[in-house]
């Protein structure tokens, strides 16, 4: 019998998937909307509120955004906009109002999906606080408290016949994610029907996919790794075990609990899975694979991972190309453990020095890549053009080689950003925000190393006269600032003056360098 063709916008393969793989599981492990059901009823459902979107008016190329945790309402809610045509815009829980505010303005959305609360934090009332935007329709509230003027998640069905298809084009846009890089304000990655699909079906997504397995997901949503995932049930059909809090001992027993077979993550994940065995409280005997990225990745914790029969492997993608490169379960151990894998089919990457030079093996240079799952430009069209050669090659801002064998490694990064556990902040931003406090005179924020979350952030600041500045008080600052916890100073280096160039830039090398010898 011959398979059905691949669909070729998300819609459809949503449409496709649900209906192939109707009886296949979805289970939401949450302490506050724990939920088990089948890909069928997840369909079912999405077409009902996919109904409704369409009655506001909601179709083709309109943004509809959603900062839901990993529930069931929110993998309803983005099958529900693809379905409709819409643009999906997943934004991370952890953003506060200033960032969500700048992301609904600048994005257009016409919809947003939030919780009433989650983790001790009051979502909702969060409303109060974005200001004017205009070309929003509609607030749904997913939870017990609905504020005035917004709609409950029940609210949000009509009857599924009242569904029509729409109609759209594989290089219209279905995806667009915020992601913090060089500049202080969140970019808005675009990605087409095409190369969403491409990276859906690229082989990094589709290992350990089929019958037996099944797949942990633990990356937060707003992530295109936490896309990826959800698009392995949604398009792939594969059994899934959705995590809406990170928690390493609890993401360990669900792997013994569920028999699952896969997962992904950060190192911070997969340090957290090896921690809970080797205290023996779980056994991940099921676990055969682990991919895992989003941050620096030492060569000892996949060392470590096979000892412990768990065959890791390394992946290097960006929110705008997805997945570069990737190793697999059947290479060698020091390829899985030194390099970052090989260039994935569809894909290419080039290795330039300063002067645009295309560079040999081994040589490390700024890596630019182009390839099928290449995202189509940021909503800001003005970040475009500094972001690619002037022949089309986006500027990944990493630093990497190529070996005789053709895998790719990273050993360095251009852009001044701060990864930590697989999250990027932009320096700029913390410099903005700490910057502002009024016992503070210059600051100048980097990535502090850390084995657990690759890197936190750490700040030298320069005070004004006879002025002192604990880390308590930048925290309370920053809190006051409304942004991201995570994005708040864990290491704070209170300095006399900053290195600079002789055109006056502060230089960030000598900082990182004398941070690497405090901490030593």
């Amino acid at each position: 019998m011959t398979p059905p063709a691949r669909a070729e916008t998300l819609g459809e393969a949503i449409r496709q998937g649900t209906t192939e793989h109707a009886g296949c599981h979805l289970i939401v492990d949450s302490d506050e909307r724990p939920h088990r059901g089948t890909l069928g009823e997840l369909g079912a459902e999405g077409l009902e509120v996919a109904a409704w979107l369409q009655s506001l008016g909601v179709g083709r190329g309109d943004v509809v955004a959603l900062q839901l945790p990993n529930w069931w309402e929110g993998a309803v809610f983005q099958a529900a906009a693809a379905l409709a045509g819409a643009v999906i815009l997943p934004i991370v829980p952890v953003y506060g109002a200033r960032e969500v505010s700048f992301i609904l303005r600048e994005s257009r959305a016409k919809v947003f999906a939030l919780p009433s609360g989650f983790r001790g934090r009051a979502f909702a009332g969060m409303l109060d606080d974005l200001g004017d935007l205009p070309d929003l329709v509609a607030t749904v509230v997913v939870g017990d408290e609905v504020p005035d003027g917004s709609v409950s998640w029940t609210a949000a069905h009509l009857d599924p016949a009242t569904y029509q298809a729409p109609v759209v084009s594989p290089d219209d846009l279905t995806l667009l994610v915020y992601t913090s890089g060089t500049t202080a304000d969140p970019k808005g990655v675009q990605h087409t029907h095409r190369s969403l699909l491409a990276e859906t079906w690229s082989p990094v997504v589709m290992a350990g996919t089929g019958p037996g397995s099944s797949h942990l997901s633990v990356f937060p949503s707003g992530h295109v790794a936490a896309v990826n995932g959800l698009l392995r049930i949604l398009v792939l059909g594969s059994p899934t075990v959705l995590m809406d809090a990170w928690g390493a001992d609890r993401a360990a027993q669900l792997i013994d609990d569920y028999q699952v077979t896969v997962t992904a993550g950060a190192p911070v994940h997969l340090a957290g899975f090896l921690d809970a065995r080797e205290r023996g409280e779980i056994r991940l005997t099921s676990l055969r694979e682990y991919l895992v990225g989003g941050a620096s990745v030492p060569p000892a914790l996949v060392e470590r991972a096979d000892a412990a029969g768990i065959v890791a492997y390394r992946a290097y993608g960006l929110s705008e190309h997805p997945t570069i490169s990737g190793s697999t379960a059947s290479d060698p151990l020091v390829k899985r453990a030194h390099t970052d894998g090989r260039v994935q089919p569809g894909n290419e990457v080039r290795i330039l020095d300063d002067d645009g030079n295309v560079l040999g093996r081994d040589q490390d240079g700024e890596i630019v890549s182009r390839g099928s799952e290449l995202f189509a430009g940021y909503r800001d069209s003005g970040l475009d053009e500094t972001s690619f050669t002037d022949d089309g090659w986006f500027r990944t801002g990493d630093i990497g080689r190529l070996d005789a064998d053709g895998y790719l490694t990273i050993t360095d990064r251009k852009k001044d950003i701060i990864v930590r556990g697989g999250e990027n902040f932009s320096s700029k931003e913390i410099e903005d925000v700490l910057g502002s406090h009024a016992r503070v005179a210059e600051v100048a924020a980097v990535g502090a190393p850390d084995e657990r979350y690759g890197e936190r952030v750490a700040v030298f600041v320069v005070l004004r006269e006879g002025t002192d500045l604990s880390l308590d008080e930048i925290g309370e600052h920053f809190r006051a600032a409304g942004v991201a916890r995570q994005k708040t100073p864990e290491v704070v280096r209170v300095v006399e003056v900053l290195p600079r160039t002789p055109a006056g830039k502060i230089q960030k090398v000598p900082l990182r360098t004398m941070l690497i010898e405090s901490l030593s």
